[in-house]
């Protein structure tokens, strides 16, 4: 039986992350949002950006690069654009045809499909990948390529393409990014992978600046392979303790006849990334690493966000996280921890469709020094409006054991201190994102709404008060950005990381 026949195609959580789906780059005042260094809080040329916060003009703010990949350009239908958001309140949104970018905005070529941040070049400055996964190289139809934009004291300015060093392999190059440290020299690493294969390509930091093909290796993972049916996401973190970052790699597992979704972890090396001594971890598209119960190495926590009709393992009815703790030898695949939206302390209650865990990104929002874990439940249905979206904050234990659900918060539109309101398929929780916005010590939480008027999207930068409560003034919305409302720019879809 063939690959593709045994294959089983699992529904995505609702909506589904899209991958492959003339504003100018100057600096602006954003009119609401994101927020500025207050007197109490650091200032710019204090506060001190955590090393999982980018910071792309290293004034010790976190940034934020925001995709809307699907966004019209100069009337380019899904050309794609990005928007940066800097910490201290300042935005600029980039194209392909701003200049110093590389390449030029054609109709479907997915600009900003997903994008990955590190200091590729050493100089001090957070820099940003940025996929074009439709992009046209020569007659490569759909060859795809990557822009490397770098970062300076006025912010991200200039950028390198980076292309296929397999061109004749697969299509959709730049589709799924993923920058780390794999080889611990001190340099970011980008990891590259497409839809379309079960290798990745892994682009040795110092060299990008000249096309990122000194020194490249490929790594085969544990996955089907084949159109549209290889890897589906890439993550990183340094899980086994070693001080060099591993990576997990997420696609259709081949050691079973279902073909389930799976995560698979991959120890990197001195030499880089190895997939020998894989280990392969629960079902769920997302994950994030993060050391959640303080014994130094990275713990796994992983969406699954899948109904457990889907069959899916390890899924159930709307959704659940699941943590893998960290070891010296890798993952800890027994004993692994769940909470759902049924578990004490955690609001509401789990029905079919919610999607939790559909995003999730670990940080610390309260300033306590224990990281929490926010969770995106982007198709939760409330009081009657289908699709409203939802996120809830789970913060790590006083005892320092790790994520619970004591304690927990669920924000929606309809929250006081959250701007707007519950609207049918606002998505709220499209995607989510922690970061200290304005150096204060706290992590603030950014959520995308994709679906928000109509599909043009928005995102809310939540800022996080010394009460443990979020809350913001106003939305980031296409207007505020000056992005074209043509078409579904799906604002807030994905966010660098």
């Amino acid at each position: 039986m063939s690959s593709k026949a045994k294959h089983k195609r699992i529904p995505a959580p609702s909506p589904t992350r899209l991958r492959l789906a003339t504003a100018t780059a100057a600096a602006a005042a954003l009119t609401g949002g994101l927020f500025v260094a207050t007197a109490g809080s650091a200032s710019a040329a204090t506060a001190q950006v955590a090393a999982s916060d980018a910071d792309f003009n290293g004034d010790g703010l976190a940034d934020v690069a925001v995709s809307a990949s699907n966004a019209y350009v100069n009337g380019k239908a899904q050309a794609g654009q990005v928007s940066v958001l800097y910490g201290g309140g300042k935005h600029a949104t980039i194209s392909q045809n701003t200049a110093g970018v590389p390449g030029t905005a054609e109709a479907g070529d997915y600009f900003g499909g997903d994008t990955a941040y590190g200091d590729f070049d050493g100089d001090g400055y957070d820099d940003l990948a940025v996929g074009a996964s439709g992009e046209d190289v020569g007659s490569d139809k759909d060859g795809g390529t990557v822009a490397v934009l770098w970062g300076s004291p006025n912010g991200l300015t200039g950028g390198t393409t980076v292309t296929d060093p397999r061109a004749s392999a697969h299509d959709h190059f730049g589709a799924i990014l993923q920058a780390a440290d794999l080889d611990g020299d001190h340099k970011a690493d980008l990891a590259v992978a497409t839809p379309n294969s079960a290798t990745v390509d892994v682009l040795r930091g110092g060299s990008l600046r000249a096309g990122g093909k000194n020194g490249a290796y490929t790594v085969s993972a544990p996955v089907w392979s084949g159109s549209g049916d290889g890897i589906r996401n890439l993550h990183s973190g340094d899980i086994n303790g070693d001080g060099i970052d591993d990576l997990l790699v997420n696609g259709f597992e081949k050691d079973t006849d279902d073909a389930w979704d799976a995560n698979f972890y991959l120890p990197g090396t001195s030499s880089g990334v190895k997939a020998t001594g894989y280990v392969k971890l629960p079902a769920g598209i997302i994950t994030d690493v993060g050391d959640v119960d303080g014994d130094g190495k990275g713990d796994v926590v992983i969406g699954v966000a899948w109904d457990a009709t889907t069959g899916v393992p390890g899924s159930q009815k709307g959704g659940a996280v699941r943590i893998a703790h960290g070891s010296a030898s890798g993952p800890v695949t027994s004993g692994v921890q769940t909470i759902d939206q049924d578990t004490a302390g955690v609001p509401g209650g789990g029905e079919n469709g919610d999607a939790f865990g559909a995003e999730l990104d670990l940080g610390d929002v309260n300033g306590d020094g224990r990281l929490d874990l926010v969770v995106g439940t982007p198709g939760e249905d409330l009081d009657g409006i289908t699709n409203a979206g939802a996120i809830t904050v789970l913060y790590g234990s006083a005892d320092g054991s790790g994520i619970t659900g004591t304690g927990a918060k669920f924000y929606s539109q309809d929250t006081p201190g959250v701007p707007n309101s519950n609207e049918k398929n606002d998505y709220f929780g499209t995607d989510v994102h922690v970061d200290d916005l304005d150096g204060d010590g706290r992590g603030d939480v950014v959520v995308g709404a994709s679906g928000e008027n109509g599909d043009n999207g928005a995102v809310y930068a939540l800022h996080s008060n010394t009460n443990d409560t979020l809350s913001s003034s106003a939305g980031i919305y296409t207007s505020t950005l000056g992005i074209s409302t043509s078409g579904t720019p799906f604002l807030g879809q994905n966010f660098s990381d």
